[in-house]
């Protein structure tokens, strides 16, 4: 069983920027996937920022170029950097990691981490 836990949320104002963490009890560079979603009351959870082992990335067009997702194999977490943050970015934030398993690989859900904008 993996354990993935973020950390980083809060409240701020429109306009600020929030910083999100997420660890895995895995090595973050034996990943398959590294991804942050996010669920807004009586919304469906969708996918806000993705990130490969090859290194590319993907991101929901309603924060391309506010948020950024990296990974830091040095503190073995995976990072998202939101700026410019709105009123409709409050949701829970969820980490997702991708974990080979040799013939099949499986999702690790964290409990999320609310994020709050107030305009």
């Amino acid at each position: 069983q993996v354990q993935v836990v973020e950390s980083g949320g809060g409240s701020v104002q429109a306009g600020g920027s929030l910083r999100l963490s997420c660890s895995a009890s895995v090595s973050i560079s034996a990943l398959l996937y590294m991804s942050w979603y996010r669920q807004a009351p009586g919304n469906q959870r969708e996918l806000v920022a993705g990130l490969s082992a090859s290194g590319r990335r993907n991101y929901a067009d309603s924060v391309k170029g506010r948020f950024a997702i990296s990974r830091d194999n040095a503190k073995n977490t995976v990072e998202l950097q939101m700026n410019s943050l709105k009123p409709d970015d409050t949701a829970v934030y969820f980490c997702n990691v991708r974990v080979d398993h040799g013939v099949s690989y499986y999702d690790y859900w964290g409990q999320g981490t609310q994020v709050t904008v107030s305009s």
